[in-house]
C-alpha cells in the first residue's frame, strides 16, 4: 500500500517553499554550493566544505509585487548580485560544523529578508495636536520665560 508522505508545514501545497507572507519559492530555484569555511577549526575545517552559499534569483520569487521587490532590493543591499535577469541574492552562512545546519540557516535569512520586504510600511499620518496640549506647552514656555525675566530684573 503505497501511503503519501506527508508535507512539511513550510510548504505549499504545489511543492513550493513558503517564505512569509504569501511569498514562495520552487525548491529547484535555490542554488547552493558548499565550500571550504574560513576561520578557526583546525583539520575540520580544513578538510570538510560546510560553509553555505545560497543563491535565488528575485525572478523566481513568487508573491512579491513591484514594491516588494523593490523593497528587498533595499533591505538585502550587500547581499545583491548580478544585474537584469541575473539580479539574485546570495547569502552564506558557516557559523555550524554541519552542512544541513549551514544550509538551514541561509533559508532561514532568506526568509526572514523576504517576509520584510512583503509587509508594506504602514503610512504615517500627521495628527493635529489636542487644544490642552497646546495650552500645557504654551504655559510651561510663559513660566520658563517668567523665571528668566525675574532672572534678568535681579541682576541690574
Amino acid at each position: 500500500m503505497d501511503v503519501p508522505k506527508p508535507r512539511p508545514a513550510s510548504h505549499a501545497p504545489d511543492g513550493s517553499l513558503r517564505l512569509g507572507n504569501g511569498c514562495t519559492i520552487a525548491p529547484g530555484a535555490l542554488d547552493f554550493s558548499f565550500v571550504r569555511g574560513s576561520g578557526p577549526g583546525g583539520q575540520h575545517v580544513n578538510k570538510t566544505s560546510t560553509k553555505a552559499q545560497l543563491r535565488v534569483l528575485l525572478a523566481e520569487l513568487r508573491g512579491l509585487d513591484v514594491a516588494g521587490i523593490a523593497r528587498l532590493r533595499f533591505i538585502a543591499g550587500s547581499h545583491l548580485v548580478g544585474e537584469g535577469a541575473d539580479e539574485a541574492i546570495l547569502i552564506s552562512d558557516h557559523s555550524s560544523r554541519s552542512q544541513a545546519d549551514n544550509r538551514d540557516a541561509c533559508i532561514d535569512r532568506l526568509k526572514t529578508l523576504v517576509s520584510m520586504a512583503a509587509k508594506r510600511p504602514k503610512v504615517r499620518r500627521k495628527t493635529k495636536p489636542t487644544r490642552g496640549s497646546v495650552e500645557r506647552r504654551i504655559d510651561a514656555k510663559k513660566r520658563e520665560g517668567e523665571k528668566k525675566r525675574q532672572r534678568r530684573s535681579g541682576d541690574q
